[in-house]
Order: C-alpha cells, then structure tokens, then sequence
C-alpha cells in the first residue's frame, strides 16, 4: 500500500469517526429536550420599554398589623426608619443600576438607570429580585436596629414597576412621593399628639382634625401638644433619598463608592444640580465635601 493510499484511508477513517461523533452529540441535544419543554412558550416576554426610567415602588403589605405587633413607636418609629434606609441600601450595593433611592414610613422606590440593561429589561426579573433583596434584608438587619425586640414573624412587601420615559416626569413622580410624605407625616403627628399628650381617643383625635389644613394642623400642634412640627427630624418631614458617592476616606488614599442618607428636598432644583450625574447618567465624579463622621454605607462590592 502506498504512502497516499495510506494518508487517504486514514483521512476516510477519520470522517467516519466525526459523523458517528457528530450524530451521537445530535442525539443527545435531541434527547435533553423533553416532550414538556413546550411549556416555556407560556412565558411572557415582559421587557421594558427602552430609554425610560425604571421605577421599582415596595410598599409594607399588612403593616399596620405588623408594626403593632412589634410595638412601634408612634407617630414615627426612628428605628424602625433607619432599619429600611439600610435594607434598601443594600439593594443599591446589590444592583449598581439603582441610581437613586426614596423611602418613607414603610415603602421605598428605587429608580433605575434609563440605560439600564439589568436581566434584559424583563419587569417580572427585575421587580422580583429587588424585593426579595430588601425583604431579606430587612430580616437580616433586624437584630442591628431591634436588640430588644425579637421578630415574631417576617414581614412582606409588595411591589410595582412604573415607566417613566422623560427626566421631568421621574422628577414629578419623586416630588409627589416627598409631598405625600408631608402630608401624612403632618397628620399623623398631629393625631398621635392629641392621643399620647392629651389623651385623647382615636375617634375623638380624627374628629378634631377632620377637614383641617397644614397650618391649622400646625397650629393644634403647638397649641394643644407644644410642638413646633419644623423641629420634628428631616427623617421624619422629607423622608430618606439614597444617593451613590464616590469619597477619599482617611487613612485611605484609595476612593470609596458609598451610599448616603440624605434628608433633604427634591421637589425643588437644587438637589437635581448637586446630583447632576443622576439624570445625566455620567459617571460618579469624587466628592471633596464628604466628611467623613457623616452616616453613609459603604459598597464592597465590586
């Protein structure tokens, strides 16, 4: 047999091993698909519209029997507050396409990135996994905030995503929570006021303030409770906006990414020129204000 005839038979050899190789592999991609596979096709292609900002709302779901199982202070539990600020913190660390965060009493928003690319856009991915961070959170961080109290049993959220497709309208949406969080808070003090400070019954503390405005509820304030509500915590007042920063902290040359509890307006412009890089989706630019005795939560991961 010749060289060539050689080199021809093995070459003839080779192929048939590569079809037997190739047809067994086909085989089994054949057979990992099942006859149930089809079910897939009843999942629904959820994603969000492009370009407009994505608006992940938890809101407590039954809090009310929650927090007076766990005997929350009232009208403001300043723990329990901080408990959410840090839950929701730690979905900012989580999912770095959380720009901006806004909370108050027992619900949060967080506002992704118009850019954002997070599980594809998919609404159910998304909105799922942001609430099973917090709610675990919540959990997790229980014992920091409440060593005296035990958690009898594990809080829930329920949760929503709404589009918002220009800046102005996310702007609107924000400014409508921080004036809903006046509001209540107003109110709420107000009534908590007459039933802890002048004992009063719940029926007769609703009738009092039924039909009053912001500054008759100011006035049964300082007259009925001696309570200037302008020196109520900002916490209280304004509710918590998250926000991301990038800061030196000494003895650290290297900068850190953090996140911050700010107690500020948003309704007006100059939270929006502070925090420019929020609507203008640029990178985190250094922060030479930061001090660092300020409460802020540090990221750690990459």
């Amino acid at each position: 047999m010749s060289f060539y005839t050689r080199k021809l038979k093995s070459l003839c050899e080779w192929h048939r091993v590569l079809h037997i190789n190739t047809k067994e592999f086909s085989i089994s991609i054949a057979m990992a698909k099942s006859k149930y596979e089809y079910v897939r096709t009843f999942e629904l292609e959820d994603k969000c519209l492009q370009n407009c900002w994505i608006v992940v709302r938890l809101d407590g779901r039954s809090f009310h029997r929650f927090t007076s199982a766990h005997k929350f202070e009232k009208p403001n539990d300043k723990r329990a507050l901080e408990l959410m600020n840090r839950s929701a913190a730690a979905v900012m660390e989580e999912f770095r396409d959380v720009s901006l965060a806004y909370g108050q009493s027992d619900e949060y928003s967080f506002i992704l990135r118009k850019n954002t690319d997070l599980y594809n856009r998919r609404q159910s991915k998304i909105m799922s996994a942001i609430n099973s961070t917090f709610s675990a959170s919540y959990v997790y961080y229980w014992n920091t905030y409440f060593e005296d109290k035990k958690l009898l049993y594990p809080p829930s959220f329920d949760a929503r995503i709404v589009l918002y497709p220009s800046d102005q309208n996310l702007r609107d949406y924000l400014s409508w929570r921080q004036a809903d969080t006046h509001i209540n808070n107003l109110y709420n003090t107000a009534f908590w006021g007459l039933i802890l400070t002048k004992g009063l019954s719940n029926n007769e503390a609703e009738k009092i303030l039924c039909g009053t405005v912001s500054s008759e509820k100011n006035e049964i304030l300082f007259k009925e409770c001696d309570t200037n509500y302008n020196n109520e915590l900002p916490m209280y007042r304004k509710g918590t906006v998250l926000v991301r920063k990038l800061v030196n902290i000494p003895p650290s040359k290297s900068k850190k990414h953090i996140i911050c509890p700010l107690h500020v307006d948003i309704i007006g412009d100059s939270f929006w020129e502070e925090y420019d890089e929020i609507l203008s989706l640029k990178d985190l630019k250094l922060n030479k204000d930061f001090k660092p005795d300020e409460t802020f939560y540090l990221v750690k991961r990459s």
